[in-house]
Order: structure tokens, then C-alpha cells, then sequence
């Protein structure tokens, strides 16, 4: 079984997820079965096909989120080492080459969304930072290049 890394909010989020696919989507497309039923012939009810399938795709969904939480190991956030770069914490780095600075969390690729500054901990900048310390430079091959970072702090969420 491959296993999860998940922040506690990370966890959370699934969690709300999976619920909201429970509780609503379900429903949801349970009615959408129904009403389609009641166009007749159901071998050749488009709409009830359309139905089924998302009906699958939903079940999948939540099966795959299941066994995702099943999975999980979640960062204690106590813990998190902030001596250097490690799995859960954010790191504020400064690009050398243009002095920008940016702030990232570190997560599991469950949780990464490099627009939101989670990146994971598998991609190049992510697995790139992580066992560094504040202030040592980084080369970290990307699929842009080779980028310089320098790293100004590491803290808790």
C-alpha cells in the first residue's frame, strides 16, 4: 500500500471532500438516475447511461479518497523540524539570480498546488530544499534550468 503524506489541514480537507461526496453528490446523481429511468427504454436512454457513469466515476472517487485517508500518515505539526527544510514546514527562499523572495509549503503530492505555494515534497524545488538550512544556496535542476535559491527562514505553519 502506498502511503499518504497529508498535513493536518491537508487531512482535513480530504476528509470534507469525501463527505461532500457522500452526503451531496450522491444524492445528486442518484436523482439524475431516477428522473433519466423515467424517460423509458433504458437501452437506448442516453441520459441513463450518462448517469451510470458518473454514478461509477463518483464511487471510484470516493474509494480512491478512502483509501487515501486509510493511508495516511499526517505531519505532526509539533514536530516539525524547523532547523531545516523538512515535510511540512514553509520555507521562505530568495531566487539569487532576481532577489525575489517566496514563501512554500512543504507537502505530500496529495496536498501540492505549486499556484497556492504547497509545492511537494517529490517535485524538483520541493525535494530540492529539503534537508537545507537557513541561509545555504541551493542549485536545484528544474525543467526551466538550473535555479539558485537561498534560504532566509524555515517556521511552522
Amino acid at each position: 500500500m502506498e502511503k499518504t503524506v497529508l498535513t493536518a489541514a491537508g487531512r482535513a480537507e480530504l476528509e470534507k471532500q469525501l463527505e461532500y461526496l457522500k452526503t451531496v453528490t450522491r444524492k445528486e446523481v442518484a436523482e439524475q438516475i431516477r428522473i433519466a429511468r423515467e424517460f423509458g427504454d433504458l437501452s437506448e436512454n442516453a441520459e441513463y447511461d450518462e448517469a451510470k457513469n458518473e454514478q461509477s466515476r463518483i464511487e471510484g472517487e470516493i474509494l480512491h479518497l478512502e483509501q487515501q485517508l486509510r493511508n495516511a500518515i499526517v505531519i505532526d505539526e509539533d514536530t516539525i523540524d524547523t532547523n531545516v527544510v523538512s515535510l511540512g514546514a514553509f520555507v521562505t527562499v530568495m531566487e539569487a539570480e532576481t532577489g525575489e523572495e517566496y514563501t512554500y509549503s512543504i507537502v505530500g503530492a496529495t496536498e501540492a498546488d505549486p499556484m497556492e505555494g504547497r509545492l511537494s515534497n517529490e517535485s524538483p524545488v520541493g525535494a530540492g530544499l529539503l534537508g537545507h538550512a537557513v541561509d545555504e544556496t541551493v542549485d536545484i535542476n528544474t525543467p526551466g534550468g538550473v535555479c539558485r535559491y537561498i534560504i532566509k527562514s524555515i517556521h511552522r505553519g
